[in-house]
């Protein structure tokens, strides 16, 4: 703790404790080992026990590039100390690293405003059920999180005292959100501009480009070792992961994917439909009215269907004749498709009740089917969007790295509105600054503006 706030040590704990049995609740209440963990813990496996970096398929070890090394190798380390598959001990894990996430989110608050806003964030920050319901299944968003607000908080050290340990650490977070999903790449896309932009008038411009370059470079150097292993045993040039998650020579449909973005706008649409496909029944009554301009479109849709669910396998005749349908549709109203349904599938990940990883029908809005859940899903969308209201109330007084902030949700949100296949996990990673500014709200104004460096350290709640 630093030395200027010993009496509030206590405060603290009691967050924490807090933060900590609610992602305890979590995993003993809504564990989530199925789909993708199980394919990240496949891949973790094989490369544990076999050196290959694949996954078992119908009895057979293949070597994929679908997923990125960053959170199978985060699974190898927690295989090696408490036992391969022990994906409890990988959530306990994860609710310790989903802390001190919260530990820099509040110290980012405090930096960015004033020790209130620290303690606000912190509060904030460990009593979130979104995030925290993350610590209770593996996958990437926990690891995520942590980088991005490692990142933010390298940032503001760096400005106060421009630092190689500062350069470094930013480096890092920059470099591991990438390895553990191709989006993370964008936290370097908006800090390592931040760097030069915001220190330029106190330090110099040629010696923050200096920085930024040597620190973009650095994060860059993983990759390396990554492409020349995807060129080696694929023959293709892949630095990151494939859009659609897809080994090379897999079919990547690019006919369904394309009548999907003209059909989908939420997560109910991607389960019943996007996430259908070669495996499962796409029942026509599922289907959203927005699917058919005109009966003679609907009865398309009703024989492209039936013809597909004779055997849940997307041919390539049947693909072609899904993206006919779509250019047809595409035609007819290239408003809907390129502006329309994109800014609706971007505010059903903001605004939907982020109830995805909770045992909650997933037509929650069918209020006659299942009143307390309906009502348990309002109240969450309600308590969804008080997060977003107190973020905004905290933007309107434009503290330190707003702009930065600001930048990267709207690359983040301009990267999501081109998806196919809508979650609102999708926007989480915009959570740490969300709820960084959120403190900034419900502080008091603050006296004098923190400058970064030794003083502003005597404003924070914790680091």
């Amino acid at each position: 703790m630093p030395p200027a706030l010993p009496r509030h040590w206590w405060i603290g704990l009691i967050a924490l404790a807090g933060g900590a049995a609610l992602r305890l609740w979590f995993i003993h209440a809504y564990p989530e080992v199925q789909g993708d963990p199980l394919i990240y813990g496949s891949i973790a496996k094989n490369w544990m026990l076999h050196g290959i970096y694949g996954t078992t398929t119908s009895g057979a070890l293949l070597p994929t590039l679908i997923r990125l090394p960053g959170y199978p190798l985060f699974l190898v380390l927690c295989f090696k100390f408490f036992g391969i598959e022990h994906y409890h001990a990988v959530m306990y894990a994860q609710t310790a690293i989903d802390l001190g996430t919260c530990l820099l989110i509040a110290a980012i608050a405090g930096r960015l405003w004033n020790e209130k806003a620290g303690w606000w964030a912190l509060w904030l920050a460990t009593l979130c059920p979104f995030t925290a319901n993350y610590a209770a299944t593996p996958l990437t968003e926990t690891l995520e999180l942590f980088t991005i607000a490692l990142g933010v908080y390298g940032l503001l050290r760096f400005l106060g005292a421009p630092q190689w340990r500062w350069a470094l650490l930013q480096a890092f977070a920059w470099s591991y959100a990438a390895l553990l999903r191709p989006d993370g790449a964008l936290l370097a896309v908006a800090l390592c501009p931040a760097m030069v932009w915001y220190g330029r008038k106190r330090w110099g411009a040629v010696r923050m480009l200096r920085f930024a370059a040597i620190a973009g470079l650095l994060s860059i150097l993983p990759f390396v070792p990554w492409t020349i292993r995807n060129w080696r045993t694929f023959h293709v040039i892949q630095p990151l992961a494939p859009r659609y998650a897809t080994d090379p020579g897999e079919d990547t449909l690019p006919g369904f994917n394309r009548w999907t973005k003209t059909v989908c706008v939420d997560l109910t649409c991607t389960w019943e439909v996007y996430w259908n496909a070669n495996s499962d029944l796409i029942k026509l009554e599922t289907l959203p009215s927005r699917a058919f301009d005109t009966p003679a479109q609907y009865a398309q849709t009703r024989q492209l269907l039936e013809d597909y669910n004779r055997t849940t396998t997307l041919s390539p005749e049947l693909d072609d004749r899904f993206g006919q349908l779509a250019a047809e549709r595409v035609h007819a109203d290239p408003l809907r498709y390129y502006i329309e349904l994109p800014l609706a599938r971007v505010a059903d990940m903001w605004l939907r009740p982020r109830t995805e990883l909770l045992w909650i029908e997933l037509r929650w809005w069918e209020y006659s089917h299942h009143y307390s859940e309906t009502e348990f899903a309002a109240a969450y969308a309600g308590l969804n969007l008080l997060y977003l209201l107190l973020a905004l109330w905290g933007l309107r007084r434009w503290p330190r790295l707003s702009g930065a902030i600001v930048v990267f949700i709207l690359l983040r949100c301009t990267l999501l509105a081109t998806i196919e296949a809508p979650e609102p996990r999708y926007t989480l990673e915009c959570f740490p600054m969300l709820i960084a500014l959120a403190g900034v709200g419900l502080a008091p104004r603050r006296k004098t503006a923190p400058s970064g460096g030794r003083s502003a350290s005597r404003e924070l709640p914790s680091e």
